[in-house]
């Protein structure tokens, strides 16, 4: 049977293509205490949901297992998720540890007994037990198994000789989307002893390997650019990274004896718009929800970063959940969205939420050939069409808008409407526009296909005259790396008289880059 990318639960090494990720495999199972005569460590294993963390772990079992010298479990906590007594959570556990350890283990109802589990009447070996999905747990329950955790782990290495010691917990690993402990605790840890392992994104060259090992087995190549195409989209995230390796090798798979740029780009697009994926469900499902919504608007924003801190517990939710990360600039700490295939996704919903009807662009008797000809597009008039168009029905637009606390509509709004718009416009001349997100930190383009012509726009809201000309720059080198020679900068500004539109209208010119710039401010109010 051959090899499938597989993004569904953990991989089958015998049936999928992995990353071997043997750097924290070994990691992980060093902390848990390889030596049986020596000390060991417990852990919080977390990453947002697809990161690989149960397949990790998986692998530590294997090999623990094989070297015989524990008494070793993988067990899950998701069913505990709803449980709400005491009681009943704790015999959850005791269901896993006599299913994989010991018949005779008894039930208890108080927390006080969880350590009294873990002595020698039952076990013969040192145990290293790892729990999944234990950030599932209510947070009570959570810091209840915490304290009696530590009680067994103090007690533990108080002991020196092995034979001596009371508790045979050698090894603890807690699995979750959240590091879990220590976040929620408002009066502090009662599990200092632990050591927080993060799991992180494939690297470049991780997934490369994935299409290189895809292409010697099928004998089957890439197009240069593809592989590149897919880490810069995707950014290593393993879930999303294999399933759209799935989607390439096999659904868009139509050229042999290379899988072309052209596939590429009919996957993702499939991607972005037709197919589901549980991965970005949910992040969605988190994103749409208050209070993580403002947040998210917010980031759409092109004049301010906002600030990452995951003491913010906002922030900390969306972050943990895969629907922001975050940036490092000059020691600073920035939101950033994951990735520039979650941002589009992001981006498309809300869009769509936000505006489903446009209403009507234009009169049906209107004369556009100032704007659009059987052969080409002029940017300039459309934005001039749409700045009317937003001034004659902003009312209703705008109606039910998000707005921020000072009432002010979201300058994501704006930039969903405007997307909307050149979607219907351009739909009814067989033109598409799509949106393009180059940094992942509010830097948003629109990039226009019509009649074999390509169209750029920067879309920016203004704020000082600095950024003004910042962007001006910035318009220009993003123009020369699409290998266009004219970009339009779209200005979104609240109110604007005559003398300021023509001086910040004015053609720019990039010397270092021949690309010219065209300003053109639209108006809101």
């Amino acid at each position: 049977m051959s090899r499938k990318f597989s993004s569904y639960g953990p991989i089958d090494k015998d049936l999928h293509y992995y990353v071997p990720r043997q750097v924290w495999v070994d990691q992980i199972y060093q902390e848990l205490g390889a030596d049986p005569t020596k000390g060991a460590h417990y852990l919080t294993v977390w990453a947002p949901r697809q990161q690989g963390k149960t397949w990790l772990l998986l692998e530590v079992v294997k090999r623990l297992k094989a070297e015989g010298n524990f008494e070793v479990a993988f067990a899950s906590m998701q069913s505990a998720k709803d449980v709400t007594r005491p009681e009943d959570v704790l015999s959850i556990l005791v269901s896993h540890l006599r299913y994989y350890f010991n018949p005779q283990i008894p039930e208890i109802t108080r927390w006080q007994e969880l350590p009294s589990l873990f002595t020698r009447p039952y076990f013969e070996k040192p145990v290293i037990l790892i729990l999944d999905e234990f950030d599932a747990l209510h947070e009570e329950f959570i810091n209840k198994f915490a304290n009696e955790f530590r009680t067994m782990y103090t007690e533990r290495m108080a002991q020196a000789d092995v034979q001596d010691k009371r508790y045979l917990l050698h090894g603890l690993a807690l699995l979750g989307v959240r590091s879990v402990l220590g976040i929620e605790n408002s009066s502090g840890s009662p599990f200092n002893v632990q050591r927080s392992i993060h799991i992180p994104n494939l690297t470049r060259e991780e997934v490369a390997s994935l299409f290189e090992w895809y292409a010697r087995d099928s004998g089957q190549s890439l197009e240069a650019g593809v592989v590149e195409r897919i880490f810069d989209e995707f950014q290593g995230q393993p879930g999303l990274t294999c399933w759209f390796g799935e989607l390439l090798t096999e659904t868009y798979n139509r050229h042999q004896p290379t899988i072309t740029r052209a596939d590429m780009e009919s996957a993702y697009q499939a991607a972005i718009y037709d197919l589901p994926n549980n991965n970005i469900l949910n992040i969605v499902s988190k994103a749409q929800l208050e209070p993580y919504k403002t947040v998210v608007l917010e980031m759409f924003r092109t004049d301010q970063a906002q600030t990452f801190s995951y003491d913010d517990k906002i922030v900390n939710y969306l972050y943990l959940n895969g629907v922001v990360d975050r940036e490092v600039v000059k020691e600073q700490r920035y939101l950033k969205f994951p990735n520039p295939f979650v941002q589009k996704r992001l981006f498309n919903y809300f869009a769509r939420e936000s505006f489903r009807d446009v209403g009507r662009l234009f009169d049906p008797f209107e004369d556009l050939s100032d704007t659009i000809t059987e052969n080409s597009l002029h940017i300039k008039p459309l934005l001039r069409r749409y700045e009317a168009y937003l001034q004659q029905h902003r009312e209703w637009l705008l109606k039910d808008a998000p707005r921020r606390h000072d009432l002010r509509v979201y300058e994501a709004v704006y930039h969903f409407n405007l997307y909307m718009y050149l979607r219907q416009f351009l739909r009814l001349y067989d033109g598409q526009v799509y949106p393009e997100f180059p940094t992942g930190n509010g830097k948003i383009d629109l990039i226009i296909q019509y009649e074999g012509n390509r169209y750029a726009m920067e879309l920016k809201s203004f704020s000082t005259y600095k950024e003004y000309q910042k962007s001006l720059l910035q318009s220009a080198n993003y123009g020369q790396q699409l290998g266009l020679t004219e970009i339009t900068l779209a200005i979104f500004v609240e109110r604007l008289d005559d003398a300021n539109r023509a001086k910040y209208e004015a053609i720019y010119q990039d010397t270092a880059t021949g690309v010219t710039v065209i300003p053109v401010l639209v108006e809101t109010k």
